[in-house]
C-alpha cells in the first residue's frame, strides 16, 4: 500500500481560516455591468455570467424588444440561433426563451441577492440564532 495516512498531528498546522479564501477564488461584481457582444464567445460568455448571477438582467432583443428578469436556465447549441437563455421575466408569469442570436444588448440591472454574503456574515448570523442573548 501506497501514500501515508493523514494523523491529527497533520493536521494540527493547517489555518482554515487560510484556506477560506483560495488563491483565485474571487466573487465578480456585476451589478450594473453591460458586456460587450460583439463575438459569439463574447455573447456565450455574457449569457454564462447572466445564469450565474442572482439578480435581474436587461436583454434587449434585436427587434427592439426589451425583457428584464432572472435567468433560469441556458443551452448552447452549435450556433447563436440553436442557444438559448430562459428567464422569468419581471412583470409576466409567463418564463420565456430568446435565442442568442436574437440578442442585441444585455445589462445586469437588478440586484446580486447574494452580494456581500460572506462566511463572517452567515457565521454571525448562525450565533446570534444559536445564542441570541449574546
Amino acid at each position: 500500500m501506497t501514500g501515508k495516512i493523514a494523523s491529527a498531528h497533520d493536521h494540527a498546522s493547517i489555518d482554515p481560516d487560510a484556506l477560506e479564501l483560495s488563491p483565485g477564488t474571487k466573487h465578480e461584481v456585476r451589478e450594473g455591468w453591460i458586456p460587450s457582444l460583439a463575438t459569439n464567445e463574447e455573447v456565450c460568455d455574457a449569457l454564462e455570467k447572466a445564469f450565474d448571477y442572482r439578480g435581474d438582467v436587461t436583454i434587449t432583443c434585436k427587434d427592439s424588444r426589451v425583457v428584464e428578469g432572472y435567468v433560469f436556465d441556458r443551452h448552447t447549441g452549435d450556433t447563436l440561433a440553436d442557444s438559448f437563455v430562459r428567464l422569468f421575466p419581471k412583470d409576466s408569469e409567463e418564463k420565456e426563451t430568446i435565442a442568442y442570436g436574437d440578442i442585441a444588448a444585455l445589462a445586469f440591472t437588478g440586484k446580486d441577492r447574494a452580494a456581500g454574503a460572506s462566511w463572517e456574515a452567515w457565521v454571525k448570523k448562525w450565533k446570534e440564532k444559536k445564542n441570541p442573548s449574546s
